[in-house]
Protein backbone atom coordinates (compact mmCIF):
# COMPACT_ATOMS: atom_id res chain seq x y z
CA UNK A 1 0.00 0.00 0.00
CA UNK A 2 1.35 3.77 -0.26
CA UNK A 3 0.21 6.26 1.89
CA UNK A 4 0.10 9.97 1.24
CA UNK A 5 -0.18 12.52 3.87
CA UNK A 6 -2.06 15.43 2.89
CA UNK A 7 -1.43 19.30 3.91
CA UNK A 8 -4.01 18.51 6.83
CA UNK A 9 -1.94 16.32 9.71
CA UNK A 10 -3.67 13.22 10.23
CA UNK A 11 -5.33 12.56 6.90
CA UNK A 12 -3.97 10.35 4.36
CA UNK A 13 -4.31 9.12 0.97
CA UNK A 14 -3.93 5.43 1.26
CA UNK A 15 -3.49 3.69 -2.68
CA UNK A 16 -3.67 -0.27 -2.10
CA UNK A 17 -1.70 -2.52 -4.91
CA UNK A 18 -4.21 -3.87 -7.12
CA UNK A 19 -3.05 -7.32 -9.30
CA UNK A 20 -4.43 -8.18 -12.00
CA UNK A 21 -5.25 -10.07 -15.26
CA UNK A 22 -7.75 -10.68 -17.63
CA UNK A 23 -9.95 -12.26 -15.29
CA UNK A 24 -10.12 -8.99 -13.17
CA UNK A 25 -8.23 -8.12 -10.47
CA UNK A 26 -7.28 -8.69 -6.26
CA UNK A 27 -6.34 -6.02 -3.71
CA UNK A 28 -6.17 -6.15 0.22
CA UNK A 29 -8.56 -2.94 0.85
CA UNK A 30 -7.11 -2.85 4.76
CA UNK A 31 -4.04 -4.48 6.30
CA UNK A 32 -4.13 -3.43 10.00
CA UNK A 33 -0.23 -3.88 10.86
CA UNK A 34 0.63 -1.54 7.26
CA UNK A 35 -2.37 1.02 8.60
CA UNK A 36 -0.94 0.93 11.97
CA UNK A 37 2.54 0.97 11.01
CA UNK A 38 1.68 4.45 9.11
CA UNK A 39 -1.49 6.37 10.61
CA UNK A 40 -1.41 4.61 13.81
CA UNK A 41 -3.50 2.90 16.18
CA UNK A 42 -7.18 3.19 15.05
CA UNK A 43 -9.56 0.34 16.18
CA UNK A 44 -12.59 -0.01 13.74
CA UNK A 45 -15.86 -1.15 15.00
CA UNK A 46 -18.00 -0.88 11.87
CA UNK A 47 -18.20 -1.13 8.71
CA UNK A 48 -21.12 0.61 6.28
CA UNK A 49 -22.31 1.69 2.93
CA UNK A 50 -24.36 3.80 0.85
CA UNK A 51 -25.66 3.87 -2.24
CA UNK A 52 -26.35 7.37 -3.58
CA UNK A 53 -27.37 8.72 -7.47
CA UNK A 54 -25.63 11.34 -9.92
CA UNK A 55 -25.34 15.04 -7.99
CA UNK A 56 -26.23 13.53 -4.62
CA UNK A 57 -23.87 15.12 -2.24
CA UNK A 58 -23.73 13.92 1.39
CA UNK A 59 -22.56 16.16 4.15
CA UNK A 60 -20.39 17.97 5.87
CA UNK A 61 -20.85 15.67 8.59
CA UNK A 62 -18.99 15.09 11.87
CA UNK A 63 -19.72 14.05 15.43
CA UNK A 64 -18.42 16.54 18.52
CA UNK A 65 -16.43 14.99 21.53
CA UNK A 66 -16.09 11.84 22.75
CA UNK A 67 -18.36 10.56 20.04
CA UNK A 68 -15.91 11.89 17.19
CA UNK A 69 -15.13 9.24 14.72
CA UNK A 70 -12.58 8.10 12.35
CA UNK A 71 -13.49 6.74 8.90
CA UNK A 72 -11.22 4.49 6.40
CA UNK A 73 -13.53 5.57 3.06
CA UNK A 74 -13.53 4.31 -0.46
CA UNK A 75 -15.64 3.62 -3.38
CA UNK A 76 -16.02 0.21 -4.81
CA UNK A 77 -18.56 1.47 -7.51
CA UNK A 78 -18.90 4.82 -9.50
CA UNK A 79 -16.89 7.67 -8.55
CA UNK A 80 -16.80 10.55 -6.00
CA UNK A 81 -15.38 14.02 -4.97
CA UNK A 82 -14.50 13.42 -1.11
CA UNK A 83 -13.92 16.69 1.09
CA UNK A 84 -12.63 16.54 4.71
CA UNK A 85 -12.71 20.16 6.76
CA UNK A 86 -10.13 20.05 9.72
CA UNK A 87 -12.62 21.38 12.62
CA UNK A 88 -9.80 20.75 15.43
CA UNK A 89 -9.72 24.46 17.27
CA UNK A 90 -6.10 24.46 17.69
CA UNK A 91 -4.83 22.48 14.63
CA UNK A 92 -2.82 25.20 12.12
CA UNK A 93 -4.95 23.95 9.26
CA UNK A 94 -8.79 25.02 11.17
CA UNK A 95 -11.34 25.13 8.34
CA UNK A 96 -8.87 24.02 5.52
CA UNK A 97 -10.43 21.02 3.49
CA UNK A 98 -9.13 18.23 1.62
CA UNK A 99 -10.67 17.22 -1.75
CA UNK A 100 -9.92 14.02 -3.55
CA UNK A 101 -11.83 11.97 -6.25
CA UNK A 102 -12.25 8.37 -5.09
CA UNK A 103 -13.38 5.95 -7.70
CA UNK A 104 -13.46 2.18 -8.71
CA UNK A 105 -10.67 3.06 -11.36
CA UNK A 106 -7.91 4.88 -8.89
CA UNK A 107 -9.36 2.45 -6.15
CA UNK A 108 -8.02 5.16 -3.37
CA UNK A 109 -8.75 5.09 -0.05
CA UNK A 110 -9.27 8.24 2.43
CA UNK A 111 -8.88 7.77 5.66
CA UNK A 112 -10.18 10.79 8.13
CA UNK A 113 -9.35 11.12 11.74
CA UNK A 114 -11.34 12.31 14.46
CA UNK A 115 -12.37 16.00 14.27
CA UNK A 116 -12.70 16.36 11.08
CA UNK A 117 -16.24 17.14 8.99
CA UNK A 118 -16.31 14.77 5.99
CA UNK A 119 -18.60 14.63 2.99
CA UNK A 120 -18.67 13.25 -0.97
CA UNK A 121 -20.52 14.71 -4.13
CA UNK A 122 -21.48 11.62 -6.75
CA UNK A 123 -20.24 12.57 -10.12
CA UNK A 124 -20.86 8.96 -12.10
CA UNK A 125 -24.24 7.65 -12.74
CA UNK A 126 -24.42 5.89 -9.12
CA UNK A 127 -21.91 5.29 -6.59
CA UNK A 128 -21.39 2.35 -3.64
CA UNK A 129 -19.44 3.88 -0.88
CA UNK A 130 -18.01 2.67 2.04
CA UNK A 131 -16.47 2.90 5.09
CA UNK A 132 -15.10 1.68 8.29
CA UNK A 133 -15.42 4.00 11.70
CA UNK A 134 -14.16 3.35 15.09
CA UNK A 135 -17.28 4.83 17.11
CA UNK A 136 -20.66 4.36 16.69
CA UNK A 137 -23.36 6.73 15.74
CA UNK A 138 -24.32 8.87 18.12
CA UNK A 139 -27.25 11.15 16.96
CA UNK A 140 -26.79 13.78 19.95
CA UNK A 141 -23.55 14.53 19.04
CA UNK A 142 -24.01 14.58 15.27
CA UNK A 143 -23.75 18.24 13.36
CA UNK A 144 -23.99 19.42 9.61
CA UNK A 145 -21.08 21.99 8.68
CA UNK A 146 -22.75 24.01 5.77
CA UNK A 147 -21.35 22.71 2.15
CA UNK A 148 -21.32 26.40 0.51
CA UNK A 149 -20.07 28.37 3.08
CA UNK A 150 -17.91 30.65 0.92
CA UNK A 151 -15.17 30.55 4.25
CA UNK A 152 -14.35 27.16 3.13
CA UNK A 153 -14.20 27.83 -0.69
CA UNK A 154 -15.09 24.09 -1.51
CA UNK A 155 -15.31 23.89 -5.12
CA UNK A 156 -18.12 20.43 -5.36
CA UNK A 157 -17.65 20.26 -9.08
CA UNK A 158 -20.77 20.49 -10.07
CA UNK A 159 -23.44 22.94 -10.32
CA UNK A 160 -25.30 24.16 -7.63
CA UNK A 161 -28.69 23.25 -9.88
CA UNK A 162 -27.28 19.88 -10.18
CA UNK A 163 -26.69 18.50 -6.51
CA UNK A 164 -29.38 16.93 -4.20
CA UNK A 165 -28.99 17.22 -0.21
CA UNK A 166 -31.49 16.41 2.27
CA UNK A 167 -32.89 19.35 4.33
CA UNK A 168 -30.52 18.78 7.47
CA UNK A 169 -27.55 18.74 4.73
CA UNK A 170 -29.07 22.05 3.23
CA UNK A 171 -29.19 23.15 6.98
CA UNK A 172 -25.86 23.19 8.03
CA UNK A 173 -24.06 25.62 10.33
CA UNK A 174 -21.58 27.66 8.52
CA UNK A 175 -17.73 27.13 9.88
CA UNK A 176 -17.98 30.78 11.96
CA UNK A 177 -20.72 28.80 14.02
CA UNK A 178 -18.81 25.33 14.30
CA UNK A 179 -15.41 27.14 16.36
CA UNK A 180 -17.08 26.84 18.99
CA UNK A 181 -18.00 22.95 19.25
CA UNK A 182 -16.07 20.78 21.37
CA UNK A 183 -14.27 18.81 18.88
Amino acid sequence: MNFIEQNIKGVWIIEPQRYGDARGYFMESYKQSEFRGVVGEVEFIQDNESLSSYGVLRGLHFQRGDKSQAKLVRVSRGKVLDVVVDLRRNSATFGRHVAVELSQENGRQLFVPRGMAHGFVVLSEEAQFQYKVDNEYAPTAEATLRFDDPALGIDWLLPATELLLSEKDRQGLPLSEIEAFDM
